[in-house]
């Protein structure tokens, strides 16, 4: 397992990484609430679904005060293609060098189809207003990882 878990009240590790039109630095968006979700890889099913779901779900997510930022180890060119293929209107960042998910405890042993590997730990972070951790959830599910979030963060689930 990585050795940075994070918890409620920690700072949040601030970061500047390129993402498919642009970049994206975590301080810049203090006085916001930032969802920032790691995922292992774009354009796989399972990652496609939970990215879609953050898409279906922004109108309610910003409306309630919440930006989406999605980040893994892939290229800007592949999550531009991302971007477009699926319709998504948040950034996707992107990091290879794994330094930003190694920073949240997102890098590191799990269990993969019941083999132990190193890879991207689907996880997701609320950082709060004042920069600091509101919410940690490592290893969550790709299906129904979006509903389950509105309901901790209190977000109507009838709204879209």
């Amino acid at each position: 397992m990585s050795k940075n878990k994070l918890s409620i009240g920690d700072e949040a590790p601030d970061f500047t990484a390129p993402t498919d039109d642009g970049t994206f630095t975590l301080t810049e968006h203090r006085g916001k609430n930032v969802i920032l979700y790691f995922y292992p890889a774009a354009m796989t099913p399972g990652c496609t679904t939970q990215a879609c779901d953050f898409r279906d779900s922004l109108s309610a997510l910003a409306a309630a005060g919440y930006e989406v930022v999605g980040i893994s180890k892939d290229t800007p060119e592949k999550l531009a293609t991302f971007r477009t293929e699926e319709g998504l209107t948040f950034p996707l960042v992107s990091d290879p060098e794994k330094t930003v998910q190694d920073a949240y405890g997102a890098w590191g042993e799990k269990n993969s189809y019941g083999k132990i590997v190193t890879g991207s730990i689907r996880s997701t972070f609320v950082v709060d207003k004042d920069g600091r951790i509101a919410l940690a959830q490592y290893n969550v599910k790709a299906t129904g990882h979006v509903a389950k979030l509105r309901r901790d963060l209190g977000i109507d689930s009838s709204s879209r």
